[in-house]
């Protein structure tokens, strides 16, 4: 196993919330907003491969026939630009990237076909759902292309987690920073919780473990 596949083994074992104060740490912007799972139940982790669309053409181009090409594992990144008034992602898709062991579709922007992703636990994360279709209206611009994701900004191959808060994206190139913070903030997380068990006192807790600068910026 490279280490590059140990850091999304380490990343699928941490929640969004520890990562987020991470990349606040570190002083990282890797945040998606309002990029939310479908499901609260959804999970997933994988390295990121992305799609720009843009405003359809005269003639209008295709919203991509990729979904053969990508490998199991893989985060599909789709930036639409926020767009909900129109999809690129549907059941066809759904089904095709399930059975290839895709980890998930993240959007900027909205999907349809909802009920098949939740029938077969496959994790889609967007902006919203509507059934409206985005053939004609947008367009694939490129393939494996630095894009946005909810103000974030996602390169091929980084690291994205998702869970029922949303979507994180790691940065390749500081992912083991990133996931070396987050795992120091688990660990103080776990043990200020077993002190409370232990019958401690919250705040005492706290206090000892430097609670409230976890988070807190250090470069």
């Amino acid at each position: 196993m490279t280490q590059q596949d140990k850091n999304v083994e380490r990343a699928a074992a941490l929640d969004t919330a520890t990562l987020s104060d991470a990349l606040d740490r570190l002083g990282i912007a890797g945040q998606c907003h309002l990029v939310k799972p479908r499901d609260s139940a959804y999970r997933m982790t994988g390295r990121a491969y992305t799609l720009q669309y843009g405003p359809a053409s005269t003639p209008p181009g295709t919203v991509g026939d990729y979904i053969d090409d990508i490998p199991p594992g893989t985060v599909l990144v789709l930036d639409n630009g926020g767009r909900e008034d129109c999809t690129v992602w549907g059941d066809i898709l759904t089904e095709i990237a399930h059975r290839r062991g895709i980890a998930g579709t993240v959007i900027d922007g909205i999907c349809r076909d909802v009920s098949l992703a939740l029938e077969l636990g496959y994790p889609l994360f967007s902006r919203g759902n509507w059934m409206r279709t985005g053939k004609d209206r947008v367009q694939v611009e490129s393939v494996g292309v630095p894009v946005n994701i909810g103000n974030a900004r996602v390169n091929p191959g980084d690291i994205l987690r998702g869970d029922a808060d949303g979507v994180i994206v790691i940065p390749a190139e500081h992912e083991a920073a990133v996931l070396d913070a987050a795992e120091a903030i688990d660990a103080a997380e776990r043990h200020i919780r077993e002190a409370v068990r232990g019958g401690k006192r919250l705040d005492d807790a706290r206090k000892d473990l430097g609670y409230h600068q976890l988070q807190t910026r250090t470069r």
